[in-house]
């Protein structure tokens, strides 16, 4: 048996960021671990990225309204409360966390959970990682929203490539309330889960994060990023004929990619982790090779890092290597700059660091 401490201590920053971004957190990976949006005390894509969590000790630390220290288990009794009006307890969250990673419930001697604290667990078993047998469930929202934004060049997007085709296709969009650039997410059956907004002014995007869910008339359109794929929907026949799929961290290189090829197999993660969410999405359409197709996170080879993304990489080909194949697309000569994707840079260099991709 384990307790609260073990399970804590065991938690790796990618468990973190798993759990973070499932909980509407917007996590991002830095050397001492994450800045994740303050959703201890703000709606998801309400707060700014003033909620830091550090490595080392397993802690949080709020430097905004909270102003004070707490871990996972507490941040999960603030977010929840936040979100949904639920109060847990101590043992609860313990419980909501423990399931989250793969593990059993293990109840208190001394507590019983209750009916309602049933409920409460079978409602956020989306957020769980997803076993063979389990069934991934989004929210369904109505469509019609799109029909509210606006719909001009994307001339920024544009320039870096991207077929205004393309665009068109993704019913990529404006929000001028928030100054957006609007980004609309759908499950790998084409039903639209989540709206997501691209900020154009700077001080928004230092603030709240490039990327953010939009929110309109009330209503966020929010969906756990790490329980779908972006352009799943598009690419799924392909993946199923080639028995490959690409994985990149944003939309835009999937964007990139349809541009440049007309053989589709890539999808997004909206981020820098792969969860086994994703994974079984991969499988399911019959992806027999991955190809982590991450961003260039690094200066100079040997660099911190360059050894934290080297690190991070390992641990996903460790996880899901013995379900399917895990490849690698990793610019280790440098030929494309600091934070590009692969495809940033056109579709030659792309095509370099694919044939050269790393086979473990």
């Amino acid at each position: 048996m384990f307790d609260k401490d073990t399970l804590k201590n065991s938690l790796s920053t990618d468990d973190v960021y798993r759990l973070v971004d499932a909980l509407g957190g917007e996590p991002r990976i830095q050397s001492f671990g994450l800045i994740c949006a303050t959703i201890c005390h703000n709606a998801p894509g309400e707060g700014s990225h003033k909620l830091y969590y550090y490595d080392n000790t397993k802690l949080f630390r709020c430097y905004t309204d909270c102003g004070d220290t707490f871990d996972i288990y507490e941040l999960v009794m603030r977010a929840l409360n936040q979100q949904k009006g639920i109060e847990l307890k101590l043992y609860q969250s313990f419980t909501f966390v423990a399931n989250f990673f793969g593990y059993s419930y293990i109840q208190e001697k001394e507590e019983k959970d209750s009916t309602k604290d049933k409920e409460v667990f079978e409602r956020y078993k989306a957020a769980q990682p997803i076993l063979p047998s389990q069934k991934i469930d989004l929210p369904i929202y109505n469509p019609k929203v799109l029909k509210s934004l606006v719909y001009p060049r994307i001339i920024p997007w544009e320039k870096d490539g991207i077929a205004p085709k393309i665009i068109k296709e993704a019913k990529i969009g404006y929000y001028p309330v928030g100054e957006q650039i609007t980004i609309p997410h759908f499950d790998k059956d084409g039903r639209f889960v989540g709206l997501r907004g691209r900020a154009l002014i700077t001080t928004e995007a230092d603030n709240y994060g490039k990327y953010r869910p939009i929110k309109i008339d009330n209503i966020l359109y929010t969906h756990p990023l790490g329980l779908n794929l972006y352009n799943l929907n598009h690419s799924k026949n392909n993946i199923a004929q080639l028995k490959k799929a690409i994985v990149f961290e944003s939309e835009k290189s999937t964007l990139l990619y349809r541009t440049y090829f007309d053989y589709d197999i890539s999808v997004a993660c909206c981020g820098s982790s792969l969860s086994a969410a994703q994974v079984k999405l991969l499988m399911d359409c019959g992806a027999q090779e991955i190809i982590i197709a991450f961003d260039r996170q690094f200066k100079a080879i040997s660099d911190n890092e360059f050894l934290r993304l080297k690190k991070h990489l390992l641990s996903i080909h460790k996880k899901y290597n013995s379900l399917v194949k895990i490849t690698f697309i990793f610019d280790k000569k440098m030929i494309t700059s600091y934070k590009a994707a692969p495809i940033d840079e056109g579709k030659e260099k792309f095509l370099t660091l694919f044939n050269e991709r790393i086979v473990l």
